[in-house]
C-alpha cells in the first residue's frame, strides 16, 4: 500500500486456486473481489522475519491466542480496542484473504510500489512508509509480524476510511 493509500490499479487482480473436494471432485475457487497475485506468492522470509515469527508465536501462545490467522486477528482486535482503533474480525479477515490469502510472508515484488523500491508485505500488504507511519505501540516493528501488520494496516484504514470494515478493495 503506498503512503497515500492508493495502489496501482492496472495490476492483474485474479488468483485461481484449484482445490480438491470430497471424492476427487475438483472445485475452482475464485476470491470474491479478486486477489493480487501477491496473495499466491510464497515469499521467502528474511532471517529476522523468521525470528520475529517465532517470537510472535511465543507471545501469541503466552497471551492465550492461537498462532494462526484466527489468533493473530483476535490478538490484533484486543490491541486495537485498547488503542481505540475500530475494526471487526470479519472486516480484517475479508481484507487479509484478498490481500495475502493468509500468508504472513506474502510480498508483492512486481507492482508500482515494488518498482519504486517499496514492495507491499505481510498479511495486509503494507508498504514500509505506511507501516512505519501507522505502527501501533506495543507491536513489533517487523512488517511480517502478523499482529503488527494487522494493527498498523487497521490503524491506517481507520484514519483513511473510518475502519478496515469500510475497505472492500485495494486500499
Amino acid at each position: 500500500m503506498p503512503a497515500n493509500g492508493l495502489r496501482f490499479a492496472g495490476t492483474t487482480r485474479l488468483t485461481r486456486k484449484l482445490a480438491v473436494a470430497g471424492a476427487g471432485a475438483a472445485v475452482l475457487a475464485l476470491p470474491l473481489f479478486g486477489a493480487t497475485s501477491a496473495s499466491a506468492a510464497p515469499a521467502a522470509p528474511a532471517a529476522d522475519s523468521t525470528t520475529t515469527a517465532v517470537t510472535t508465536a511465543a507471545m501469541t501462545a503466552a497471551n492465550g491466542y492461537s498462532n494462526t490467522l484466527d489468533g493473530w486477528i483476535r490478538q490484533s482486535l484486543d490491541i486495537m480496542a485498547a488503542k481505540g482503533i475500530p475494526g471487526s474480525y470479519d472486516g480484517i479477515y475479508r481484507n487479509v484473504m484478498r490481500e495475502s490469502s493468509g500468508n504472513q510472508f506474502a510480498i508483492n515484488n512486481w507492482d508500482v510500489n515494488a518498482v519504486n523500491g517499496t514492495p507491499s508485505k505481510g498479511l495486509l500488504q503494507v508498504i514500509a512508509p505506511t507501516f512505519e507511519a501507522y505502527h501501533v505501540d506495543g507491536t513489533s516493528w517487523d512488517p511480517y509480524d502478523p499482529v503488527a501488520n494487522i494493527t498498523a494496516a487497521c490503524n491506517y484504514a481507520a484514519q483513511r476510511y473510518g475502519s478496515m470494515d469500510n475497505v472492500f478493495g485495494a486500499y
